[in-house]
């Protein structure tokens, strides 16, 4: 099993080695080497428990510049909390990131049925390397699934309810939902990425619309509790654990699915939204590659709906 350094300043041991590994990882994990072959006894799916009854979920989300959208997410939850299954809301975070550490005052200590919170602080370093996060969670999870998310992904009403329904006595490895509602993809100074967000927000129903997906995408990935406690989150890729100096694009969640050797099973789940926008948190602001950056993303959107 790999393990984090938790020496904040570890990120200096990252070698030109661990990203040659990890640039060929990338093509392995295209198809040309089967995942099985990186990951001792990947469990069968009739091996799992089948759960039913009152479910426990465990949601990990992560935050790195991104308060705002932090905010729609934790608002979503206190506002539409499930009734029929147990939530646990994992959230990882720096101390270096001012606005979600006074953020996450605010609901620190705000009791929520059926919800517990788990705000999580990481060495930036480590938080920059979304898998060290999301592995740590899947080890130590107790819960019966756990949805790997992003915090620009909001549950609205019976979003959960509806999810703990569709997992009764399932034994899948990996599950999605089949749709969510999303909106366009939204500039820096779009009104919902600059207003103040409180309990009392209310985002326009008019600025989503429906997408489809065929597989479970990095915020869109729910593992049965047992896969996660078993496999953690590319445990055994150790590149995938090592810390970063900055954020980096997540290759790691394609290598998760090629692990587990499926791309999950599709099901139905209501009022999951999606908040898309140009600016990622990883992006300089001033840097003229994050530029090229952000008009890529602009072209892919406009001619691929992406």
């Amino acid at each position: 099993m790999s393990t984090v350094d938790s020496d904040p300043t570890a990120v200096a041991k990252v070698t030109m080695l661990d990203n040659v590994k990890e640039f060929l990882l990338r093509f392995a994990a295209s198809g040309l080497l089967p995942g099985s072959w990186f990951i001792p006894d990947r469990p069968k799916p009739e091996q799992l428990s089948a759960r039913s009854g009152s479910l426990s979920l465990e949601v990990v989300s992560h935050c790195w510049q991104y308060s705002h959208f932090l905010a729609y997410q934790l608002a979503s939850i206190v506002k539409y909390p499930p009734n029929r299954c147990q939530l646990t809301f994992t959230l990882f975070y720096s101390g270096q990131d001012t606005k979600t550490v006074a953020l996450l005052e605010q609901y620190r200590h705000l009791q929520v049925a059926n919800v517990s919170w788990n705000f999580q602080e990481l060495p930036t370093a480590h938080l920059l390397r979304r898998a060290i996060g999301r592995n740590q969670a899947a080890k130590a999870s107790s819960a019966d699934w756990v949805w790997f998310t992003d915090c620009d992904v909001l549950f609205f009403e019976n979003c959960f309810d509806s999810l703990a329904e569709q997992l009764q006595n399932r034994q899948d490895l990996l599950v999605f939902p089949r749709t969510l509602k999303a909106t366009e993809l939204l500039e820096a100074d779009a009104t919902v990425l600059t207003e103040q967000v409180d309990l009392n927000t209310d985002i326009s129903g008019s600025l989503f619309s429906l997408r489809h997906y065929k597989k479970a995408t990095g915020p869109i990935q729910i593992v049965h509790g047992d896969v996660a406690r078993q496999c953690g989150y590319c445990d055994s890729l150790s590149v995938y654990q090592r810390p970063k100096p900055v954020w980096v694009k997540t290759y790691e969640d394609r290598a998760f699915r090629w692990l587990l050797g499926t791309d999950g099973i599709a099901i139905e789940i209501d009022n999951l939204y999606l908040i898309r926008h140009v600016q990622k948190g990883r992006y300089q602001p001033t840097s003229r590659f994050s530029a090229l950056r952000r008009m890529n993303r602009r072209i892919k959107a406009a001619l691929f709906n992406k």
